[in-house]
Formats: C-alpha cells, sequence, structure tokens
C-alpha cells in the first residue's frame, strides 16, 4: 500500500499541469489530478473486474474497473495504463483509447482517461491492490448492477454506462481487435 508521498500532478479544468502535490495532498484538499481505467476482455468477451482491497484510502472493497490507477507525476495517460495493467494484473497488451471523463465529484476529482484491452493471457492479481478478481459475462454484470449498484464504484458506473451506450446493448460484444 502507498504511504501516500508518490507525487501526482496537479491540474486545471482543462487537464493542464498547475503544479505537483503527493497522493495525500491531492485527495486531502480534492484537488483536480489524472487516473486511467482499462477493461480487459477476454476472448470469450468476458469482462474482468477487480475488488478494491480494504486498505485503499478511495473505495476499499467495491467492484472496479479491470485496473484503475492514478497517472503520476510526469507520465502520460498511456504509459501510466501500461504500468498499471502490468502491476495490477501482471500482463501486457494492447490498449485502445475508449472514453475521457473531466474531472468531476464521481470522479473523485481526477480526469479519467478509459481504455479497452482484449487478452487471453493468464492474470496473476496483485494482492496488495486487488482482494478478488473475476471475469464477468455483461448480462450477468447487467443483473448485479441492477440488483447491487453499491458495490461498484463511482468511476466503474460512469465507463460502464458510456461503454453499454457507445458499443451497444448490454449483450453486443466488444471490438473483435484493437
Amino acid at each position: 500500500m502507498d504511504d501516500g508521498s508518490e507525487l501526482f500532478d496537479v491540474v486545471d479544468q482543462n487537464d493542464l499541469v498547475i503544479g505537483t502535490a503527493t497522493r495525500q495532498e491531492v485527495h486531502k484538499n480534492s484537488w483536480l489530478h489524472r487516473s486511467i481505467h482499462i477493461f480487459v476482455f477476454n476472448n470469450q468477451k468476458d469482462i474482468f473486474l477487480q475488488k478494491r482491497v480494504l486498505t485503499k484510502d478511495e473505495n476499499p472493497g467495491y467492484w472496479d474497473s479491470s485496473v484503475s490507477g492514478h497517472v503520476n507525476s510526469g507520465e502520460d495517460y498511456l504509459t501510466s495504463a501500461h504500468r498499471e495493467l502490468e502491476e495490477e494484473l501482471g500482463i501486457s497488451g494492447s490498449l485502445k483509447p475508449f472514453i475521457k471523463f473531466p474531472a468531476c465529484r464521481e470522479t473523485f476529482w481526477e480526469h479519467m482517461q478509459s481504455y479497452l484491452c482484449i487478452t487471453d493471457q493468464t492474470i496473476q492479481i496483485n494482492p496488495h491492490e486487488i482482494i478478488e478478481g473475476r471475469y464477468w459475462k455483461l448480462d450477468e454484470l447487467k443483473t448485479k448492477i441492477q440488483e447491487n449498484p453499491g458495490i461498484f464504484t463511482s468511476s466503474f458506473h460512469c465507463i460502464f454506462h458510456c461503454y453499454v451506450k457507445t458499443i451497444g446493448s448490454i449483450l453486443s460484444d466488444p471490438p473483435k481487435s484493437l
């Protein structure tokens, strides 16, 4: 678990860097910063989700995107996404930019860039980041979200809603290739 001393770029509403601060300072003061989220699909079109460890300072124990993480100071979104994919799931892969959200309360004041990844690599979850992870059929996930939306992070809800709306119905396939 991070001790809060990681450095993040503090950004403005237009996602332009205006300073640098520690993770702890950024979260304590609700300063705008950056994050990435990745939806990882297997070739059977199932989506992998992670359940966040209970020691997280945001959304402990909630289900979240396959991968989520902060963009470190001086790092770009794509570099961060590849780093987080390796750190959290122990895999690498081709990432396709999906949608970017502006910083707001639902994104915890993070400009949030999301990506899609399709892979059948064996996932090795990082137990310091994730207490549980598994693939979900899209119709199963839709049902779970309807039955118990409070077990998922608000960031996940934002991205998943856009995924369903953009890609088509909840039963639609993710792109065949990236």
